[in-house]
């Protein structure tokens, strides 16, 4: 009962658990989202099988890159400077 009385103190913006949790199921979603995407791309646009690798390896990049820059926004880290 006591280690759940201390779990329940831990402000949730300290709580590091659910921040990797949270960062690692949206990486997954969009890197697998994304890599659709760049394969739905490279059937309708192109015909030669290294370009549409090309487009699925593309859209797979965008969505770790982003998934990594809201992740650095969620631990705090300098992603992108903030505009005042």
């Amino acid at each position: 009962k006591m280690v759940e009385d201390k779990h329940a103190e831990i402000p949730h913006k300290y709580d590091l658990n659910a921040k990797w949790d949270a960062c690692l199921d949206l990486g997954i979603r969009r890197f697998v989202y994304s890599s659709f995407a760049g394969a739905f791309t490279g059937l309708l646009l192109f015909r030669s099988p290294a370009t549409r690798l090309a487009s699925v390896a593309f859209g797979a990049g965008i969505g770790i890159g982003s998934a990594y820059s809201e992740c650095s926004h969620k631990f705090g880290g300098n992603g992108s400077p903030d505009v005042a």
